[in-house]
C-alpha cells in the first residue's frame, strides 16, 4: 500500500489505503476520561474507566507519532479524549508532539476540548507549541447544557474559549452537536454567538455513537436544515472545498466570519477522507465507525520493532474502507461509543 513519494529534502513513504487516499490525519485519544457526562457520547452512570496501565504512556504515544508523521508524512494530529485535559502533565505530551518535524515541516498539532479547563491550561498549552484548539459547545442555554453533558459547567466552557482567543490561539473553532428537539432551536443563536465572538462554529450533524444508543435518523438536523436556518437570518456563500476536510464552510455576505457543517449522515465526506486513529489504549481503527481495530500498544511492549509496528499500520490502512454506511441496511454499530473511541 506505501508507495515512493518525493518530500521536501528525503523521500518518504506515503500511506494509501485501498481507494487511493492518502492517509495524512492522525486522531490520537490521550485518555477515555472525561469531566463530563455527554448525552450524545457516554451513558448516564459514567463508564469503568480503563486502568492506567493500559493506557498508552506519553512514549509510547510520540513514538507512533514519529512512525506516522517521519515515516509516512502524515501532516496533522489532532488530541481528543474522553476529554484530554484531564490527563496528566499534558504539556508534556505537547512539547514531544510538536517537536516532530515531518517531510514538510513541523507537524500541525491540534486538540478538541469541552473547554471548561481551557483558563488554567490555555496558555500553557499554547507555550508547548499547540498549534489550534476545537471546543465543545452544543447550547448556550444554562439549563439545557446541564442536561445535556450532565454538568453545570456552560459559564467556565464560555470562558474557557475566551482563554483560548487570550492565547493567541487562531482560529478557535467551536463544534456544536445539534439533535433534533434538543438544540436544534439554537441553531441561530449559536450562529450569532459566532459572529459576536469571532470563532468559527461548526454544526456537526448528530452521529449514532451515544452510548445509550437512542440514536435514529430521524434526530439528525441535516446539513441542508442547517444552513437554510442560519442564511434565512445571516446570508452565507458556500466557499469552495477544501479536499479532505470534514467540514463544508460558508461565508457570511456582510463580511462577519465564516460557519462550518459537518455533514457526517446526509452527506459524508468518505470518498475524502485522509484520516486514522489510535485509542488511548493503543488501538488502531482506519474509521470513526470501524468494526475491527488494529493492537499496536501489545506489539510496542512486546518489544516489536518500528519497521515490525509500521508493517502492522500498512497492513491496517489496506483495510480501509470505502465509507461508513450509516443510511445503509448493512450499517453496523461500533461496539464502543464515542469517550471509548476518541472525537
Amino acid at each position: 500500500a506505501a508507495g515512493m513519494a518525493g518530500g521536501s529534502d528525503h523521500a518518504h513513504e506515503e500511506l494509501i489505503d485501498p481507494f487511493g487516499r492518502v492517509i495524512e490525519d492522525l486522531r490520537i485519544s490521550i485518555t477515555d476520561r472525561c469531566n463530563f457526562r455527554c448525552t450524545y457520547c457516554m451513558p448516564e452512570e459514567g463508564m469503568q474507566w480503563l486502568p492506567r496501565s493500559e493506557v498508552m504512556t506519553f512514549e509510547e504515544i510520540e513514538r507512533l507519532a514519529r512512525i506516522f508523521v517521519q515515516r509516512y508524512g502524515v501532516r496533522g494530529i489532532r488530541l481528543t479524549g474522553g476529554e484530554p485535559t484531564v490527563r496528566a502533565h499534558l504539556p508534556v505530551l505537547v512539547e514531544k508532539l510538536a517537536a516532530i518535524d515531518g517531510p514538510s515541516g513541523p507537524v500541525d498539532l491540534a486538540m478538541t476540548t469541552n473547554g471548561a479547563t481551557m483558563r488554567l491550561v490555555a496558555q500553557t498549552l499554547r507555550d508547548a507549541g499547540l498549534r489550534r484548539v476545537n471546543i465543545s459547545l452544543d447550547t448556550l442555554d444554562r439549563a439545557k447544557f446541564h442536561r445535556m453533558t450532565r454538568r453545570d459547567e456552560l459559564v467556565r466552557v464560555l470562558d474557557g474559549i475566551e482563554a483560548a482567543k487570550d492565547a493567541g490561539f487562531d482560529p478557535v473553532k467551536v463544534n456544536a452537536v445539534i439533535e433534533r428537539g434538543v438544540n436544534d432551536d439554537e441553531i441561530v443563536a449559536l450562529a450569532d454567538y459566532g459572529r459576536r465572538t469571532g470563532v468559527e462554529v461548526r454544526f456537526i450533524e448528530f452521529m449514532p455513537l451515544d452510548a445509550d444508543g437512542h440514536w435514529m435518523n430521524d434526530k439528525v438536523v441535516g446539513q441542508d436544515e442547517i444552513v437554510e436556518a442560519i442564511h434565512a437570518v445571516y446570508p452565507l456563500e458556500q466557499l469552495p472545498a477544501r479536499g479532505a476536510a470534514p467540514a463544508d464552510r460558508f461565508r457570511y455576505l456582510d463580511g462577519t466570519g465564516t460557519i462550518g457543517v459537518i455533514p457526517t449522515v446526509t452527506k459524508p465526506f468518505c470518498g475524502d477522507c485522509d484520516r486514522v486513529r489510535l485509542t488511548a489504549e493503543g488501538q488502531f481503527r482506519t474509521c470513526l465507525f470501524a468494526t475491527k481495530e488494529f493492537d499496536l500498544m501489545s506489539a510496542m511492549r512486546a518489544g516489536e520493532s518500528d519497521d515490525e509496528l509500521a508493517a502492522r499500520i500498512e497492513a491496517a490502512v489496506a483495510t480501509k474502507w470505502a465509507g461508513h454506511r450509516i443510511n445503509q441496511v448493512n450499517f453496523v454499530r461500533p461496539g464502543k461509543s464515542m469517550s471509548q473511541i476518541g472525537g
